[in-house]
């Protein structure tokens, strides 16, 4: 009886707060999936005003996807890797600010379309305080457009979204 009692406070708690289930390994395998299908350039506008330029691509055997970002900052590129990590989702950002912050796929939402990545730890943060970016989410609406959400968080709070609209460079105009 205790624990029938227990897993219906569990419900409850769940109902209550909002709290989804953590993705399934399909459903992580599926986003992972969704990343190397998107080899080659995209190009696209952020909400701050600037451009930019990016490139996926898969490596190591197709266990990792990279995308590098080229434009955000002259001069200086950045570099996010996705890849599984038993039924996860994993996505390392090595950042402007010089660390390293590492996200966990935490919610897949709209029949796939809807990717979100939140906060699991990082590198080169003394606490989870000192500025770092916290969240990614990332709509998938066509094959050739996503949008990118990214999530600044410092002193016990968001301080900042970052929104890039990009669309895919057709091959022929890739540089």
């Amino acid at each position: 009886m205790a624990s029938v009692l227990a897993g219906a406070a569990a419900f409850v708690l769940v109902l209550a707060t909002g709290a989804a289930a953590e993705p399934t390994r399909a459903e992580a395998q599926a986003v992972f999936a969704r990343f190397k299908g998107m080899a080659g350039e995209w190009e696209g506008k952020s909400t701050r005003g600037w451009t930019d330029r990016v490139t996926f691509r898969a490596i190591a055997g197709g266990s990792v996807v990279v995308h590098n970002s080229f434009e955000a900052h002259p001069g200086e590129e950045m570099m996010t890797a996705y890849h599984m990590h038993g039924d996860r989702l994993l996505l390392t950002h090595y950042c402007m600010a010089k660390n390293q912050p590492r996200l966990v796929l935490s919610a897949v939402e709209e029949d796939g379309r809807r990717a979100v990545f939140t906060f699991l730890d990082a590198t080169g943060i003394p606490t989870r305080d000192a500025g770092h970016m916290d969240k990614a989410v990332y709509e998938f609406t066509a094959e050739d457009r996503y949008t990118a959400r990214w999530t600044w968080y410092q002193d016990g709070k968001e301080s900042w979204l970052e929104e890039i609209e990009m669309r895919r460079v057709p091959a022929r105009a890739a540089r």
